[in-house]
């Protein structure tokens, strides 16, 4: 007897292209960037509320800190709190940065099978290059698109419509792993096959849209979307 599907939406083409995003589906920096986010409120005196980190996460920088004052009302400029958070967010990086699990092994297999790849994010281009070049990961990536490529940030789908024109596939067979709702979003928005990969700061994230979501980069239904 057939198996029901595991995925929310069918696809009749097999999955061409592969695109991550960064922050938290790659890399644990999302755990990081709470750590800063805490310290900088701590200095003025807030918290850090589930609120704030779900309307900060997967935008762009310039986005995620015009949040975090409509929610707090601080007084101090966008760019002075992005400078200090950075600050912060590097003095803790280099103790704490590590690939998320099952990254390596998903890559090894996308090669495997000669897909292209790319990343997506919402963050800066130095910050991707730097965050990938401390794993060598730079030269594996068959595309790159940061916060500088797009006119509209998540959960505009701008930033993967552009993904797959570089690739060169069409969005619906254009495989996009996300770990945030914003980032979900902009991926179903641009037509394309959406996994989301939650982590415990996105685990409670609304991924209605999703075609499917993942139990971590190893999870078996998503492994079995690149092939053998």
């Amino acid at each position: 007897m057939n198996q029901p599907s595991p995925y929310r939406r069918p696809f009749s083409e097999r999955i061409k292209a592969v695109v991550f995003d960064l922050d938290g589906l790659m890399f644990n920096t999302e755990e990081v960037f709470e750590m800063s986010g805490r310290e900088l409120l701590r200095r003025r005196g807030l918290e850090l509320t589930r609120e704030i980190h779900v309307q900060m996460m997967g935008r762009r920088a310039k986005e995620s800190f015009t949040a975090l004052v409509e929610l707090t009302g601080l007084t101090e400029s966008i760019e002075e709190l992005i400078a200090e958070s950075e600050e912060i967010f590097r003095e803790l990086l280099d103790d704490t940065l590590a690939p998320m699990p099952g990254l390596f092994e998903l890559l090894d297999r996308i090669e495997r099978n000669r897909l292209p790849k790319g990343v997506a994010t919402s963050s800066s281009r130095p910050y991707l290059e730097d965050i990938l070049g401390r794993f060598d990961l730079l030269e594996r990536f068959d595309m790159l698109l940061t916060a500088e490529d797009v006119a509209h940030g998540k959960p505009h789908p701008e930033i993967y419509l552009t993904a797959a024109a570089r690739l060169g596939v069409a969005p619906e067979s254009m495989l996009v792993l996300e770990d945030s709702e914003t980032g979900t979003r902009a991926a179903v928005a641009a037509n394309a096959f959406a996994v989301s990969v939650p982590h415990r700061h996105s685990a409670a994230h609304d991924f209605a849209g999703a075609a499917y979501v993942a139990d971590g980069l190893h999870d078996p239904h998503l492994v079995g979307l690149i092939g053998q």
